[in-house]
């Protein structure tokens, strides 16, 4: 490990790099799902992602198994931040969780005054209140030095705050039946992770093992198995470096750099190709599902973070992003609306049925895609303050 973090690179421009890298990257396998699945191949592309694997299908793999490791990503980013990082105190959370919160309650408000006429669709409430942190990045890295770094850091926390959010709606608000035997195994391989950090343990494989085992129970206890990712990575230790490149002996420091790039490189795209392919001819956008979700990403996001940080400086809470003007935070809210890899994934979990759940994946793709190129336009119409 002795090459791990040798160039004297913070914590945060290493992950919006590899962020970055991850969300062309998904952009790429989005447009690859679309093609394929209004090509001849669609037939087979539906028939390997179901196909089965042992117990589980391709899909359920990709969406139960590879995706619990984004979540124990998401997990460490979110303990690092709020511990170590841009949301250790209060002064530093005030803005993005204020925003976070605009951001993940209109949205919603949005879609369930659409979708209201509609009986059943009240479930999928969730769907558009997360912020896809590697799609937003992956648009902000092309316009390259037209937007303060103030700003990229004020998306990526608040996105951080949104995934809090949506592992929290995952855990509570999409799980039907709890088995009481599997929840205290869970709980009891979280008690050994604590006791382990706190004895001294170090070694990455023992928080990898429990993670697996935890993942085992909390599948079996009927909740959503990706869960475990953020609770395992509650219990991996972490050396403080204030203002520092990363500690080469701090657990969660090291578990992060392995995880970073294998997650957004591979599992990110993998699930976006998996699950972004629909067919455009089988789902109308004006249908009151797609609708609800498109509009609650595009006005929804926008709304709700934009008059959040408006009434947080105008009220004395917080101060304005360094260096941005009214006009790029606009951009950025804008921004947050493309809510591509946690809202299909909460989709999915709202809705079992083929047809619902086409009408989620182009509700998605629509707002993401309005989210993406309005901000995108704004940013770049606006160039450096």
């Amino acid at each position: 490990m002795g090459s791990f973090l040798k160039r004297p690179r913070s914590a945060i421009r290493e992950f919006l790099s590899s962020e970055a890298s991850g969300g062309l990257l998904l952009m790429a396998a989005a447009a690859l799902a679309l093609i394929v699945a209004n090509s001849p191949l669609a037939n087979a592309y539906d028939h390997a992602l179901h196909s089965r694997l042992g117990p589980f299908s391709l899909h359920k793999w990709i969406n139960d198994a590879a995706m619990s490791l984004f979540f124990l990503l998401v997990g460490l980013e979110i303990k690092r931040e709020f511990v170590d990082g841009h949301l250790s105190s209060w002064a530093d959370r005030r803005l993005p969780v204020v925003a976070a919160l605009g951001g993940m309650a209109v949205p919603a408000l949005v879609y369930l005054a659409v979708a209201a006429g509609e009986p059943g669709l009240a479930r999928g409430w969730a769907i558009p209140a997360a912020t896809d942190i590697a799609f937003a990045i992956g648009v902000i890295s092309l316009l390259g030095s037209r937007v303060p770094a103030s700003l990229k850091l004020f998306l990526t926390t608040v996105a951080i705050v949104d995934d809090l959010g949506a592992v929290v709606i995952i855990a509570l608000a999409y799980t039907a039946s709890i088995s009481g035997p599997w929840l205290l195994a869970a709980l009891l391989v979280m008690g050994l992770m604590f006791l382990g950090a706190r004895a001294g343990v170090q070694k990455m494989r023992w928080y990898f093992l429990g993670f697996i085992l935890l993942w085992l129970a909390v599948f079996q206890s009927g909740v959503h198995a990706t869960v475990a990712g953020v609770l395992a990575a509650m219990m991996v230790p972490l050396r403080p470096t204030p203002s520092a490149p990363d500690a080469e002996d701090s657990t969660l420091h090291r578990m992060e750099h392995v995880l970073q790039r294998p997650v957004a490189w591979l599992i990110v795209p993998l699930f976006g190709f998996a699950n972004a392919g629909v067919s455009l001819g089988n789902v109308e956008i004006g249908a009151s599902l797609p609708l609800a979700i498109a509009l609650g990403l595009f006005a929804g996001k926008q709304i709700g973070i934009f008059s959040a940080v408006w009434l947080c400086v105008r009220t004395g809470l917080a101060v304005r992003p360094a260096k941005a003007s009214w006009t790029q935070v606009y951009g950025v809210s804008l921004l947050c609306g493309i809510g591509f890899t946690m809202s299909l994934f909460i989709g999915g979990l709202a809705f079992a049925d083929p047809a619902m759940s086409d009408g989620v994946k182009i509700g998605v793709l629509a707002g993401s895609l309005c989210s993406a190129l309005a901000g995108y336009a704004v940013l770049r119409w606006v160039g450096p303050r």
